[in-house]
């Protein structure tokens, strides 16, 4: 990566006894949208406060644009921050709120009102500015929060998991809004989440964390489709799971032994004799009636099925204590009873380095 906005530089923080980041290295490149994505209590918001200023790092150090910001307060620093519950001034408009940032710094009047009028565009709610926080809905503050935070025209804009207060519906459109914004803008955008939707939905990159670390970060195609250990695989998407003995290796491929049924894995640096644990994605599984032709295929009865609309989820027992997730379209299942067989080619495996 050249010239990266922000910089965490072996960043560590401690609150007490606990450590919530630890030795925290990570570029960001200027004008991406990265997600900052793992489970509650994994340094995500931490180090999104950490670069606010709203935290001082125990260790290491915090450059934006090339400068150490450390130890500078909020108000020094050129980022803005979109928070949850949105923040906004009830007794102020909806342009008043936008522009307030500008008049805070002593923009001119003219300069603020062309500048929110330039956003209120942008997030497509010209028409409300004269209305206050209290008659929008939650997904229209959202955008005008979002507004007031660009206004200012900050280097990196930080997202709290700002779409948690929002219905389902309404928070997979801000995903796509926020994500047109983004690339209308080319700001460059911090995001934390716990929702991995919503991190493979908008993300150019995502960074999985856990537990003060960084687990894996790369683009969602990646870190869903070749997670690199456990903790990734199981995080992102529905994952299936696999204790394998490694039987030696044919060329490119690997032999494997699960539970006594022999399968076939891309090539991997994992010594014969050794366990080596495998994720099949549930979507990577074909069903069929008849025995496929596939290089690895199971026969076995469906013992569960959960109707999620678009996709049937089915849980098939292989046998030998052998359980399978998978997904297939629900008018599939009306072709035949429980027993089905399961095929699927050998790049769909991904032996994990963990």
């Amino acid at each position: 990566m050249t010239d990266p906005v922000v910089r965490f530089v072996a960043v560590t923080k401690r609150f007490g006894d606990t450590l919530a980041v630890d030795r925290l290295d990570l570029d960001i490149a200027r004008g991406a949208f990265v997600t900052l994505l793992g489970p509650s209590g994994c340094g995500k918001s931490t180090s999104l406060r950490m670069l606010g200023g709203f935290e001082t790092p125990s260790e290491g150090r915090v450059l934006l644009d090339g400068q150490d910001v450390t130890g500078l307060p909020p108000y020094r620093r050129d980022v803005n921050m979109v928070f949850q519950d949105y923040a906004l001034f009830p007794h102020m408009s909806v342009a008043e709120n936008v522009g307030f940032g500008l008049e805070m710094k002593g923009a001119g009047r003219a300069a603020i009102a062309a500048r929110v009028a330039e956003l209120l565009d942008l997030v497509q709610l010209a028409e409300l500015a004269e209305r206050t926080p209290a008659q929008l809905s939650g997904g229209q503050r959202q955008r005008i929060a979002l507004a007031r935070a660009l206004a200012p025209d900050p280097k990196v804009l930080l997202l709290d998991e700002p779409l948690g207060a929002l219905d389902a519906k309404l928070r997979q459109q801000m995903q796509i809004e926020l994500k047109r914004i983004q690339e209308q803008t080319q700001k460059t955008f911090l995001f934390v989440t716990h929702d991995q939707e919503e991190a493979l939905t908008m993300s150019d990159t995502v960074v999985v964390m856990n537990a003060g670390r960084i687990e894996q970060m790369g683009s969602p195609s990646e870190l869903y489709h070749r997670p690199k250990g456990r903790f990734v695989a199981g995080f992102i998407g529905d994952t299936n799971l696999l204790t394998c003995e490694v039987k030696g290796a044919d060329g490119p491929n690997l032999r494997l032994d699960w539970a006594g049924a022999p399968l076939i894995a891309e090539a991997s640096a994992v010594p014969q004799g050794r366990t080596a644990h495998v994720a099949l994605r549930p979507d990577h599984i074909a069903c069929t009636w008849h025995e496929p032709e596939a290089v690895n295929r199971l026969r076995g009865r469906i013992v569960e099925r959960v109707f999620k609309g678009a996709r049937t989820h089915l849980m098939v027992d292989a046998g030998h204590g052998r359980l399978l997730e998978v997904r297939v379209d629900p008018f599939f299942l009306d072709q035949g009873g429980d027993e089905i067989w399961l095929g699927w080619p050998p790049e769909r495996m991904v032996v994990l380095a963990d």
